[in-house]
C-alpha cells in the first residue's frame, strides 16, 4: 500500500504540513556514522514534527530499515503493525521495529500533531526490545513534557548542521529518549494503586508495613499487588520498602552523627545488630564501614 489517493477517500500525504519540522540525514554520513566510535551503536537518519497533520498517512509493507519512534502530542491516529492495530493519543508514543510490515495514518476528525525519530544502530533492539519485560510497543507516557523537549532538542540539533559531533549529540538524545519510553512503560502512573502504595512506604520509613495491610489500603488482593511491584521494581513489597529504609539510612550516615542504634531506630529497625545485617547483605559492607568510605 502507497500513499497514492484513491478515488472518492480523502488525500493522504507523508507530509507537507504548516510550521512542520522536517530533518532527513543524507545517506552516506548514515552509514559513516554507523561506522564510528560513538555512533555505531545508534544513529538517527530521520527526525521531524508534524502539527495538526491533515491527511498524514505512511504505509511500508515491507517494513523500514530504521526503527521508528512516534510521541502524540496532541489528536489522534492509528498504527498498524505486522496487522495489529493500536490507537495512538495524547500522552502516548510508540515504536515500531525496523523491517516489520508498518502503517499510520492521522485521524480525520482529529488529526494527530507528533514528533518522531527514525534511528538505526547496534543497540537500537535491545532498547526498544523487550528490556525489563515491555509487554507491546504502545507506552503511556507519565510526564510527555519532558519527552517532547528531548524531540525538540533532537530535531533542532539536525537542523543545525550533520556533522560528527552533532550527530554524536543526537545519538545521545535518542539514547535519553528511548530509555524514558522504556522506563514510562514500566513505572507506575500517577494516582494508580501501585503509585499510592509506593509513596505510602516511602513516608513510612520508620514502620514495617505488612503486604496485606498494604494491600487493603490500595483495595487489592496481596498477591495481584505483589505482582504489580514485581513488574514495577523487580521484587515485592517488602523488598521495596527495604530499600526505602536502606537509601533514607544511607542518608543519616552521610549527613549526621547519628549512632548506628539510633539510625537503626530511625528506619524502623528494633535490633541495631539485625539493621547492621540488612545494611551489610545490600551494601557489601557494615554501617560503619560505609560511613568510613570518602565520597564525592
Amino acid at each position: 500500500m502507497d500513499e497514492t489517493p484513491i478515488s472518492g477517500e480523502p488525500f493522504y500525504r507523508k507530509d507537507g504540513f504548516e510550521n512542520q519540522r522536517l530533518c532527513v540525514v543524507p545517506r552516506p554520513q548514515v552509514e559513516a556514522a554507523l561506522e564510528r566510535a560513538g555512533t555505531r551503536r545508534m544513529t538517527v537518519t530521520d527526525a521531524g514534527y508534524f502539527p495538526d497533520a491533515v491527511g498524514h498517512r505512511r504505509a511500508r509493507p515491507n517494513g523500514a530499515a530504521e526503527t521508528i519512534v512516534i510521541l502524540c502530542v496532541a489528536g489522534a491516529g492509528v498504527v498498524r503493525i505486522a496487522g495489529t492495530a493500536y490507537a495512538l493519543t495524547p500522552r502516548t508514543s510508540i515504536t515500531i521495529p525496523a523491517h516489520q510490515p508498518h502503517e499510520y495514518q492521522a485521524s480525520l476528525d482529529d488529526p494527530w500533531t507528533i514528533w518522531w525519530m527514525h534511528v538505526r544502530g547496534t543497540d537500537v533492539s535491545e532498547l526498544t526490545g523487550p528490556l525489563l519485560g515491555i509487554p507491546r510497543p504502545l507506552t503511556s507516557l507519565r510526564a510527555i513534557a519532558g519527552v517532547a523537549a528531548l524531540f525538540d532538542e533532537l530535531v533542532s540539533l539536525l537542523e543545525r548542521r550533520h556533522s560528527p559531533a552533532h550527530l554524536l549529540a543526537a545519538s545521545g538524545v535518542a539514547w535519553q529518549l528511548l530509555t524514558r519510553v522504556v522506563a514510562d512503560s514500566i513505572l507506575p502512573a500517577e494516582g494508580s494503586a501501585i503509585e499510592r502504595a509506593m509513596r505510602f512506604l516511602e513516608t513510612r520509613v520508620d514502620s514495617n508495613i505488612q503486604v496485606s495491610e498494604l494491600a487493603a489500603m490500595v483495595g487489592m488482593s496481596p498477591s495481584h499487588l505483589s505482582a504489580l511491584f514485581r513488574r514495577a521494581t523487580g521484587s515485592g513489597p517488602g523488598a521495596f520498602h527495604t530499600s526505602v529504609k536502606m537509601a533514607r539510612a544511607r542518608s543519616l550516615l552521610d549527613t549526621t552523627a547519628d549512632s548506628i542504634g539510633e539510625i537503626a531506630s530511625a528506619v524502623g529497625y528494633t535490633d541495631p545488630l539485625y539493621f547492621s545485617r540488612h545494611f551489610r547483605r545490600m551494601h557489601g559492607v557494615s554501617p560503619t564501614q560505609y560511613r568510613a568510605q570518602h565520597k564525592g
